[in-house]
């Protein structure tokens, strides 16, 4: 019986899983087979395509569960609606779980709505003028920062990160 939480069926889509990302980690997303998955994950297509529309449906299921353990970090912060403007969280939670954002970015950058990027601050500090334009440029350097740092291994310490990430961001305030 194929039931939504049978062990074997749970099992065989965290195989199929697990080799998705290890594949996902040398190849580009449209480059991987669901033959290939199946043969490394030794399932047949039959078992991917009862769990799994396509390859597509696959990344977007991963991503979805990634945002998922990605909320968890701030759940606190949003439950109080707090405003934590310090990284130094997201920066170890990054170095220590590398592979879980190399995937990440491989689907996609951090989508920054998911935690609630602090936008009241940056209205303040840019007195609400263009404020979607900074918003924009703001993620997308701290992904490209993000990126950096994990192609390099993480070799900088998470507080390095957040002083590297809190200069450049002061320096384009005062500018």
């Amino acid at each position: 019986m194929n039931t939504k939480n049978n062990k074997r069926r749970r099992e065989s889509i965290e195989k199929i899983e697990k080799v998705f990302i290890e594949l996902l980690q040398t190849q580009e997303l449209s480059e991987i087979k669901v033959s290939d998955i199946c043969k490394l994950a030794e399932l047949n297509r039959t078992t991917f395509y009862a769990n799994f529309i396509d390859i597509y449906d696959l990344a977007d299921k991963i991503k979805a569960h990634l945002e998922a353990d990605f909320l968890e970090l701030y759940a606190y912060e949003r439950e109080n609606k707090l405003r934590n403007h310090e990284f130094i969280k997201l920066f170890r939670h990054i170095r220590d779980n590398q592979l879980f954002y190399k995937t990440y970015f491989k689907l996609g950058n951090i989508n920054y709505d998911i935690v609630g990027l602090d936008s009241e601050l940056a209205m303040k500090d840019f007195d609400m003028k263009h404020i979607d334009y900074h918003i924009e440029f703001f993620q997308a350097g701290f992904n490209a920062i993000v990126k950096k740092w994990l192609e390099s291994g993480c070799k900088e310490s998470p507080e390095e990160m957040e002083n590297i990430l809190k200069s450049e961001y002061r320096r384009n305030i005062q500018a």
